[in-house]
């Protein structure tokens, strides 16, 4: 590229988010004029630092999936916190056209898909950083076709915990305490969930797990009940599905590697196996407390969802918000749907199979939350919160 058409920036500091080594190196050989590259381990040093020291940051480029701490949840904080009207980069190994539309949708200025190539990232980082505010005074933003809570949905989630929350504070103070006599740590505890719209918030629940329940979870992945006969190893070739043989081993549908062929349907098998399940759960958890187990069974854990709901981060009635390495695994046209309705404390899924969960597939669970973003009302999800009621006395150890 000539060097009339290449706009190069002037100062300023580009702020590395969480970079590798490797991807470090490609982007200090980068040619972005003065500005100088500073390395940041998160978004809480990067606000922190930059307001304390007044650093004159013009970009942002951190590495990070577009659903995870350092993605689009990261930019909203950002500018909650009024932190400057900067363009802000990901450098991820997940990209697609619903990820594409998150990003766009929270104000992203571009993502780049891993291996980045490095002239496609200096051209991109000097035009936009040097025409950011040109581009922002001159161009409205298309408002995103996003779902947006019913007034009479939003009253009634209002109201209802409102009164929930009043009436149940002496139960909860009760509740804390005999929790602080079986096990140390805190009461309360959030982590990041995805709900509408692959919106990021911080989701509350009571602490049913011992303190050091999260560096456990890698050594349990072989107890998940959702993970099924996955597969390891390499996808087997020179093979044919089921349906191949029936037909007289004339696939249809045939790929083709150097010397090898196998059936397309058996491939895409075999490698959602070894990707894993996008949901995890574990029959009588080593991790719950005696507690913890009471709190499950009964769905009292749930309680603080009360706070995420008067606020408005969720509804009473709605698809249950997902970790972040769940919903990431869930970016395609057939699971995107279900992000296009209401995120809620219980659902059509938690009604219908409540206490069946050990007979429940991922796919199972998965078209019924999408069954619930085509048909949700203000009237089925009075009929959702009557069902719930009797569903929370069945027994369920998971």
């Amino acid at each position: 590229m000539n060097s009339s058409t290449k706009q190069i920036i002037e100062d300023g500091i580009i702020a590395l988010l969480d970079v590798d080594v490797e991807n470090s190196e490609i982007i200090r050989q980068c040619n972005f004029g003065n500005a100088q590259l500073m390395p940041f381990r998160n978004g809480l040093e990067l606000s922190m630092k930059s307001q304390k020291d007044k650093l004159n940051i013009i970009a942002v480029i951190s590495q990070s999936e577009a659903i995870a701490p350092n993605g689009v949840y990261l930019l909203e904080t950002l500018k909650k916190n009024n932190f400057p009207d900067i363009p802000y980069f990901l450098l991820a190994n997940k990209v697609n056209e619903n990820i594409n539309n998150v990003c766009i949708q929270a104000g992203l200025a571009d993502i780049f898909r891993l291996p980045v190539k490095k002239e496609h990232l200096e051209t991109r980082v000097n035009f936009l950083v040097k025409n950011w505010t040109i581009m922002h005074e001159k161009v409205q933003p298309e408002k995103a076709n996003t779902y947006k809570t019913p007034l009479i949905k939003r009253i009634f989630d209002v109201v209802f915990s409102g009164i929930a929350l009043i009436c149940l504070s002496p139960f909860l103070l009760l509740l804390i305490l005999i929790m602080k006599i079986e096990s140390r740590g805190p009461i309360f505890y959030y982590s990041l969930r995805v709900g509408t719209g692959y919106r990021i918030f911080k989701f509350y629940k009571i602490r049913s797990m011992y303190v050091n329940a999260d560096q456990r979870l890698k050594d349990l992945q072989h107890l998940n009940q959702y993970a099924g006969k996955a597969t390891t190893g390499t996808v087997n070739t020179n093979t044919l599905c089921d349906e191949c043989i029936k037909n007289g081993t004339s696939c249809q549908r045939v790929l083709y590697s150097d010397k090898n062929t196998w059936c397309e349907k058996l491939y895409f098998y075999q490698k959602k196996a070894q990707a894993g399940a996008a949901f995890f759960k574990l029959k009588d958890d080593p991790r719950i407390t005696k507690v913890g187990r009471v709190l499950r069974n009964t769905s009292i854990d749930e309680l603080p969802q009360l706070w995420n709901v008067f606020i408005g981060d969720m509804s009473i009635v709605g698809n249950r918000p997902l970790p972040l390495y769940e919903a990431e695994k869930l970016t395609t046209d057939k699971y995107a749907l279900r992000f296009r309705a209401p995120a809620g404390i219980t659902g059509l899924w938690q009604v219908e199979k409540r206490g069946k969960a050990g007979d429940m597939s991922e796919e199972e669970r998965l078209m019924l939350d999408n069954t619930y973003a085509e048909n949700h009302s203000f009237v089925n999800d009075l009929r959702l919160i009557l069902k719930t009621i009797p569903a929370l006395f069945q027994k369920e150890n998971v």
